[in-house]
């Protein structure tokens, strides 16, 4: 059962375990995957050589508070002015390898490995929503409830009722369920790794 009321009680877990699990976690796979952050950087790179390797954007942070979050770039600007995918970028984003950086944000603190996905800045009518939830006063997450239930598939009000059952239920186990079931769908590379 969602809890609609204003606010959000953080859990010992969420205070104590859930940011010391985040820092251990994004470590232990910021040292594993440091090879494949340089290899995809080097592909990126040579896709579109003299471009940049990091695509940054301004999203919603906890507390709604704005931070820069980073992706590998996956987009082009046409001669028309028109984004497109790159060859590489298409690859990244079926296998969900260009959110990777993030876990430099997990790291950091600004971001959790499990909690609502940071919205751009013009999503408001879901951070509007999310306010009814407190789901607004997590940290944003690598994945989530709402994630892995459609994304972009999800409309504001269905996206932001996730995002507040999550809030409603947070703790180690459901995090762990989270994340289970994301490396599944990104193994199967179902509609997961975008936004």
């Amino acid at each position: 059962m969602i809890n609609t009321a204003q606010g959000h009680r953080a859990s010992f877990y969420e205070k104590y375990i859930k940011r010391l699990l985040d820092i251990l976690l994004s470590s232990l796979g910021l040292g594993l995957l440091s090879p494949l952050f340089l290899l995809i950087a080097l592909a990126v790179w040579a896709d579109e050589p003299g471009r940049a390797v990091l695509f940054r954007q301004e999203r919603f942070g906890r507390y709604k508070r704005p931070f820069t979050m980073i992706k590998f770039r996956t987009m082009r600007t046409d001669d028309g002015g028109e984004p497109q995918v790159t060859r590489i970028g298409r690859f990244l984003r079926r296998t969900s390898l260009d959110e990777l950086p993030q876990l430099f944000h997990v790291w950091t603190g600004k971001m959790s490995l499990v909690g609502p996905r940071p919205l751009i800045l013009a999503e408001e009518v879901v951070i509007l929503e999310r306010d009814r939830y407190g789901a607004n006063e997590l940290r944003p997450g690598l994945t989530g409830w709402a994630q892995i239930h459609g994304r972009s598939t999800l409309g504001p009000e269905e996206k932001a009722r996730y995002d507040g059952e999550y809030a409603d239920r947070v703790s180690f186990l459901f995090d762990c369920r989270c994340l289970i079931v994301t490396v599944g769908k990104v193994l199967r590379q179902e509609n997961v790794g975008d936004v």
